[in-house]
């Protein structure tokens, strides 16, 4: 399996078994995005038959990778670690937080915060936190 990516540093998203449908619904979300590659584990394993063992997809300009783990972990994403997205307008903000907040958890709801005019925080529904900013 040859992994390509034409960044330096690339966030690299582990799942249990819905990487495939975060990727559907991330690219889903960004007129650029696009899956670029993916790699399915086969009959042999390690991991369940068809899941992503390895995937590479691009949004906004910036390329991501995931995974299916074949194991189960005591972890999982945390807003610690979070996808900051700068927005054009209005309209994209608001789209992208009533996308994203759905299914999933509201950390800070989208509204003036006084350090942005307009900002939301949220855990999406595969567990990733996003952070959604439109400057003044």
């Amino acid at each position: 399996m040859e992994i390509v990516t034409s960044q330096k540093i690339t966030p690299f998203l582990m799942f249990e078994g819905n990487a495939e449908e975060a990727m559907a619904f991330y690219t889903s979300l960004f007129d650029d995005g696009e899956i670029v590659g993916i790699t399915r584990y086969g009959a042999d394993g390690p991991g369940k038959e068809g899941t992503v063992q390895h995937a590479t997809f691009s949004l906004a300009g910036g390329q991501f990778m995931c995974i299916d783990s074949p194991v189960s972990h005591g972890f999982t994403f945390t807003p610690a670690m979070s996808l900051f997205v700068q927005c054009e307008n209005e309209a994209e903000i608001d789209r992208l937080y009533a996308a994203l907040v759905d299914r999933g958890t509201a950390l800070m709801p989208l509204g003036d915060h006084g350090f942005s005019p307009r900002f939301g925080w949220v855990n999406d529904r595969f567990g990733v936190s996003w952070q959604l900013n439109l400057p003044a």
